[in-house]
């Protein structure tokens, strides 16, 4: 059991942002290729297109529950996670101890490391699209970048396709390890510090985030400070299935059989397919909330269109009668006061999730305190009033019985 003493409160007010650090040579170079377009099939398409800056990198075109590729009449099946902050995931591995996997990158972990992960998109055919990496490397060679490369890697690093592959990948996972894809600069971050002062309606938030009876998203996404007092990261980098519907309004459903050999039968396995075991069908990696209110569509496959329908859900997701029609959408669901059955109903999580005991008021005060979650917050000179400390501090104290234990849980109980 944790307890707060005054001694931890003022570390934790003492914590500061880490500062953001000019980018290594490999860093910018790995920034240049994140955004070079050169490097699909056609030209049309970067990693900057589906993980932008302007939307906490993202896809910026919220029009669609999953991305466009390279080619703009294919699309994903996924909905494009933010690539910030995913740094901090741990190489991808089953802990015997918690009984669970944990970490790597992409919702379902089958790349292990950033670097591994940063392969995939080039040669996806609904993605960037080459047919090779030798395709890839020959866009590279020609490209604007070539010469930062050959600085970087030596002027004979074409001369071996893998090679110059391994190290396009280490350079764009070199720029994710940079500070501009982890600055820890949203609000709550600064308060803290005691450099700003959330609300009421914030601080009420925070509580009933944490609080073991009523929310309890701190099980999962973990809102205080680690042991060595770095930042919280908002997830534990573990997988779920939370029971999310289907999303028969996916793009990605109406490809032709050689994208989607399923067709609208297709099945988002999720973590249980890569590592072969049906129990964790429909699990996939607990997203960061940071940043959350600027990453909508919510969800693997983009279902949900708000943070208000993402908490409702986890909220009364068993207590809502199951829609007569299974195709409606987020918004429709909400309107007729119902949800739709999961994917994989019999692997979904009930013991954390889907009949919480949350009032209206709770659910709004959460959405509150998710949006003092994003980074740019430009903090003021006030100080934070003692009776917002308190309320603060309660909030942290919510999370105690909490934080001992994070997520041990038998898989099998998913």
């Amino acid at each position: 059991m944790w307890h707060w003493t005054w001694v931890g409160v003022a570390a934790i007010i003492a914590l500061a942002s880490p500062a953001k650090a000019a980018l290594t040579a490999q860093q910018a170079l790995g920034k240049s290729l994140f955004f070079d377009a050169t490097l699909s099939h056609s030209g049309n398409q970067s990693c900057g297109s589906c993980h932008s800056p302007a939307s906490a990198f993202t896809d910026p075109d919220k029009t669609h529950a999953t991305s466009k590729g390279d080619n703009p009449t294919l699309f994903g099946n996924r909905n494009a996670p933010s690539a910030m902050y995913m740094a901090y995931s741990p190489d991808f591995h089953f802990d015997p101890v918690e009984g669970l996997y944990v970490g790597g990158q992409f919702g379902d972990g089958r790349a292990a490391t950033l670097e591994a992960q940063a392969k995939g998109p080039f040669l996806n055919p609904v993605e960037m699209g080459n047919a090779s990496r030798a395709d890839v490397v020959a866009r590279l060679q020609s490209g604007a970048n070539a010469a930062a490369f050959m600085t970087v890697y030596g002027t004979n690093v074409f001369d071996d396709v893998d090679v110059a592959y391994n190290n396009l990948a280490g350079a764009i996972a070199e720029y994710e390890r940079s500070s501009e894809l982890s600055p820890f600069t949203s609000k709550y971050d600064y308060s803290l510090k005691g450099q700003a002062r959330l609300s009421w309606q914030e601080m009420r938030g925070l509580a009933a985030f944490n609080d073991p009876m009523k929310g309890n998203c701190a099980a999962c996404h973990i809102s205080t400070p680690g042991d060595d007092g770095s930042l919280p990261l908002f997830t534990d980098f573990t997988y779920d299935n939370i029971g999310s519907p289907k999303n028969w309004h996916s793009d990605f459903l109406s490809l032709d059989f050689q994208y989607n050999p399923d067709g609208a039968a297709f099945l988002d396995y999720g973590l249980g397919g890569v590592v072969g075991d049906d129990s964790l069908y429909g699990a996939f990696k607990v997203t960061t909330l940071r940043n959350i209110a600027l990453t909508a569509p919510y969800g693997h496959n983009g279902w949900f269109t708000s943070l208000d329908q993402v908490v409702d859900f986890y909220a009364t997701r068993d207590s809502k009668p199951v829609c007569v029609d299974p195709t409606v959408t987020a918004t429709e669901a909400v309107t007729l006061g119902c949800w739709p059955a999961a994917e994989f109903d019999a692997t979904k999580n009930a013991d954390e999730l889907g009949n919480l005991p949350l009032s209206k008021r709770d659910k709004a005060d959460i959405v509150a305190f998710l949006n003092t979650l994003s980074d740019g917050y430009v903090p003021s000179s006030n100080v934070p009033e003692p009776a917002s400390w308190a309320m603060m501090i309660a909030g942290f104290g919510m999370v105690g019985g909490v934080v001992g234990w994070r997520r041990r849980r038998n898989p099998q109980a998913i």
